[in-house]
């Protein structure tokens, strides 16, 4: 009985890491993120910008080795899933580090900078349990997260939730 009741909490522990996310808290929903134009903006007001489309999120930085090589296949995705909205959020840590990367790739889609000198360990970061880069969200029709933690290593996957 003893070696159950030590147990539990593990398991308890090990199964909550697994969960799946299914909205947003107030404390992200509030983020205020910065345009290309540089205007501030709430990730609420982004999402509700999408509402009725399926929602590709990329969160990423230009300095970023992994994002980057992973952006042909964000670039194949989006020719093979014309109907989904791509939003890319940017961690870089100055906004004209973040305008070259974008100048650069040529991502098409909606790009906002996420402005915290504390980069993916800041506020929106841990708001979302920002723990890599990329990571890819996806949102359904209704604004429901159908897919919370992906990384460069699951597109498999993300191509099977946009296909849903």
């Amino acid at each position: 009985m003893k070696k159950i009741m030590l147990l539990l909490p593990i398991v308890l522990v090990a199964l909550s890491c697994n969960a799946q996310e299914k909205e947003f808290s107030k404390e992200t929903l509030s983020h205020q993120l910065v345009t290309t134009d540089s205007t501030k903006v709430s990730f609420e007001s982004i999402l509700k910008k999408h509402k009725g489309k399926t929602v590709l999120i990329e969160v990423w930085a230009s300095w970023c080795g992994d994002c980057v090589g992973a952006m042909p296949r964000v670039k194949e995705m989006q020719a093979s899933n014309p109907n989904v909205d791509y939003v890319f959020l940017s961690m870089d840590k100055a906004f004209s580090k973040w305008k070259l990367g974008m100048e650069k790739h040529q991502l098409a889609g909606d790009h906002y900078w996420v402005d915290d000198a504390e980069g993916m360990k800041g506020a929106f970061g841990q708001s979302i349990n920002l723990d890599w880069i990329p990571r890819y969200i996806i949102l359904d029709k209704e604004g429901k997260i159908i897919l919370f933690k992906a990384t460069e290593k699951d597109f498999d996957k993300i191509q099977k939730k946009l296909n849903y």
